[in-house]
């Protein structure tokens, strides 16, 4: 083990490779922190019993894991003789904090929820045991280890969560109070703990509701695609307080650039997860593309999914979804024979403009829709358009690489569904660097060339988006599809002055209608353009002079849309 100064280094084994992990001293659990409300308030241990609102409440008990670590959590259940035996367990399983509504400020609210729509009792981003327990269940409030007063060192998300959850979740069956059966619910941070919980297999974890989880760390999350995202990743980070040190993976990323073992431990192994999941996703936020990831590579004979337009917040603690979610933990922890196999497998929210849908929970068979038929729009860039047939003349648009941008438009004659996954394939030189830092964002403009927005907390969304570091373009065959590229990220390639290379590009899953004569306008970027949001989002770009898009003839630049038919046409009329 090495120091440096307030951080340290731990040789840690991956497979056969073994490298130093970053760990920094954590500051003490009473510091002042930042991140968001509810978030990051870790109160001192004070072990006790307590029923309040019909709720029994067994605070800070002690589980002691399989390497003597003690870990703490807080136990709620329904008072009386109901909570004694037979009850499922509900597990929120993370590092934010386990009991927020101890913090002095009483008047934290869920970002995008009514005031007083979800207790104090709630873990930030878990369920709520002001629900939950009335309905029958036990719900867990556990600070992971390292965070909190649970002893050992944090790491963010990977194996160790894993096992250290696997272990509860046995410990929780064989409390006097269970019937046996556990599931695990939360979103963002939560969920994405659950892939790795999910994939030790523990005996008693019977299902999961995995609502909106990145799953790839590198590529969705500190890494974007090779570009370093420093800004949330530090708001994020600055929440986290325990008695020793935590995982410093932004450090790790300086440190570690390219994917290696470190960065591969992180991506979950979806191919054990075998339990019955309801998993969402949100087609306006950076988990979509992991819940899909998930959801398709997760072995599981019974998965669902649904997907919407709003933020995770406000549609986890939404009624209409609880008690949908009722539905899924009744039949499989209570063995509640009431129709939930006959739930679609697939559902979509098909997003217009602001906070209209198109279509709400749309019922589909599998993803990607076996209907959808990929169309390649071709960027003509003297002309600043897209068209559906290839481009003879050979032009080029530049734009500055740090404040411009350069766009690309298409007039849809009839009404166009795209949902599914894009990709853009282009021709790019770098004038002045060695190295481009793409943002590319799909948007939706009026007849009128005015931008169409989707909403978010009543912002406007700019769009679907995709991003890329071109000296890391090299694809991974394996894990890259037709319709998905995946890059490798384990080379650079440097540009060469006036060199044009052709790169892949994915752009996250999308649904959304166009009507006719709305228009599609693709913008390539050096930077993400958005107004106000309450994310700190930035990204540590290479950019400088000028970037260049290449079109025509041999540089077939165009990009990729996944169009859904209707379901049924007759005449003018068309079911979707």
């Amino acid at each position: 083990m090495a120091l440096e100064g307030e951080r340290i280094r731990i040789l840690e084994k991956y497979g056969d490779e073994e490298i130093e992990v970053i760990y920094r001293k954590s500051l003490p659990i009473s510091a002042p922190k930042g991140g968001i409300d509810g978030a990051g308030f870790y109160p001192p241990l004070n072990p006790r019993t307590y029923v309040e609102d019909g709720i029994r409440v067994d605070q800070d008990v002690p589980v002691i894991l399989r390497d003597g670590v003690k870990i703490y959590l807080d136990l709620y259940r329904p008072a009386g003789p109901e909570g004694l035996s037979d009850l499922p367990a509900i597990l929120a399983w993370g590092w934010y904090g386990k009991r927020p509504g101890d913090s002095p400020n009483k008047d934290w609210d869920v970002h995008g929820v009514p005031p007083e729509a979800v207790s104090k009792m709630t873990k930030f981003e878990g369920p709520d045991p002001a629900y939950w327990c009335r309905h029958g269940y036990a719900v867990l409030n556990v600070d992971s280890r390292g965070s909190g007063c649970s002893e050992g060192n944090l790491q963010a998300w990977g194996p160790q969560d894993g096992k250290d959850g696997a272990e509860v979740i046995e410990w929780a069956a064989a409390q006097v109070w269970s019937n046996g059966k556990v599931a695990m619910f939360g979103n963002s941070a939560l969920c994405m703990a659950q892939w790795w919980i999910a994939a030790e297999q523990p005996e008693h974890l019977t299902c999961m509701a995995a609502w909106e989880g990145t799953s790839d760390i590198y590529r969705e999350f500190v890494g974007e695609n090779g570009i370093p995202e420093l800004g949330f990743n530090e708001f994020v980070a600055a929440i986290a307080r325990g008695p020793n040190y935590i995982e410093d993976y932004m450090s790790m990323l300086q440190e570690y650039p390219l994917m290696n073992a470190y960065w591969e431990s992180k991506i979950p192994q979806f191919e054990k997860i075998k339990v019955p999941a309801y998993v969402t996703a949100g087609w306006s936020h950076l988990h979509v593309r992991g819940c899909f990831n998930a959801f398709r590579k997760m072995r599981s004979p019974k998965k669902w999914m649904r997907v919407h337009r709003e933020f995770e917040w406000p549609d986890s603690y939404a009624w209409w979804n609880l008690e949908d979610l009722k539905r899924f933990f009744d039949r499989y922890l209570k063995g509640v024979r009431n129709g939930w196999e006959l739930t679609p497998r697939i559902r979509i929210e098909v997003m217009d403009a602001y906070d209209y849908d198109f279509q709400v929970n749309r019922p589909e068979r599998e993803w990607p829709l076996a209907r959808t038929e990929y169309i390649k729009l071709y960027l003509d860039a003297s002309q600043g358009t897209l068209s559906t047939g290839p481009v003879a003349t050979v032009s080029k648009a530049l734009y500055d690489a740090k404040e411009g941008r350069t766009t690309f438009d298409i007039t849809f004659e009839e009404d166009t569904e795209i949902t599914g996954h894009m990709k853009a394939h282009l021709w790019v030189e770098a004038d002045g660097n060695d190295e481009m830092d793409l943002f590319l964002t799909v948007m939706k403009l009026d007849e009128n060339g005015e931008f169409l927005p989707t909403s978010v907390f009543d912002l406007p969304h700019p769009g679907a988006w995709g991003r890329l570091r071109v000296s890391q373009r090299a694809l991974d065959p394996d894990l890259s599809t037709d319709y998905q590229p995946v890059q490798s990220h384990r080379a650079q390639e440097k540009l060469k002055p006036g060199e044009i290379v052709p790169v892949e590009i994915e752009i996250y899953p999308h649904s959304r209608i166009w009507h006719k004569g709305q228009k599609l306008r693709f913008q390539v970027a050096g930077r993400y353009f958005r107004g106000q949001w309450f994310e700190p989002f930035h990204w540590d770009t290479d950019n400088e002079g000028a970037h260049v898009i290449h079109t025509g003839e041999k540089y077939d630049s165009y990009l990729q849309i996944p169009v859904v038919p209707p379901k049924y046409r007759a005449g003018d009329y068309a079911y979707r």
